[in-house]
């Protein structure tokens, strides 16, 4: 078995979907980046990555490659889910927080973990998405960006 951890972040931007999980979020903001900028699914990915010990998303999807502009990020998660099953790993859960003072999430958190655990072909038991705050403080508490960890356990197949 291996435990993984991912983090990922992205700055808040007007004129950009906020798309978390492979869920869009209606919101006046959404996230600035290469790709979606789906900062929960890049955080899952390197947390799978990782424990695998194969890298980082950036190592795997460049954000110097147009062929990733834009993007979904569900599609590269399911490449990830390849890359793990060739190197003889499966996926036995996940447990991810968003970090966002704004908007609120609560309603949309089980949706997110039933698209990562498609785009993973995994039981939507194995994974868990949370949502919360910073009370205020820091760069996400300020409204500037969303950040999201992830934790993952691997079992070999």
């Amino acid at each position: 078995m291996r435990i993984g951890h991912g983090y990922d972040v992205h700055r808040l931007a007007a004129g950009r979907r906020l798309v978390l999980g492979g869920v869009e979020i209606p919101w006046e903001l959404g996230l600035d980046g290469h790709s979606d900028a789906d900062v929960l699914t890049h955080a899952v990915m390197d947390a799978l990555l990782g424990a695998a010990a194969l890298g980082d998303i950036g190592r795997h999807f460049p954000d110097s490659d147009p062929a990733y502009a834009g993007i979904s990020s569900l599609r590269l998660l399911a490449r990830v889910s390849e890359l793990l099953a060739a190197a003889g790993w499966a996926v036995g859960n996940i447990d991810a927080t968003i970090i966002a003072q704004r908007p609120k999430l609560a309603a949309y958190l089980p949706q997110m973990a039933e698209r990562l655990a498609a785009a993973l072909a995994i039981p939507a038991a194995s994974v868990n998405v949370k949502a919360t705050t910073e009370e205020g403080l820091g760069f996400t508490g300020a409204g500037q960006g969303i950040a999201a960890h992830a934790v993952c356990l691997l079992m070999r197949q």
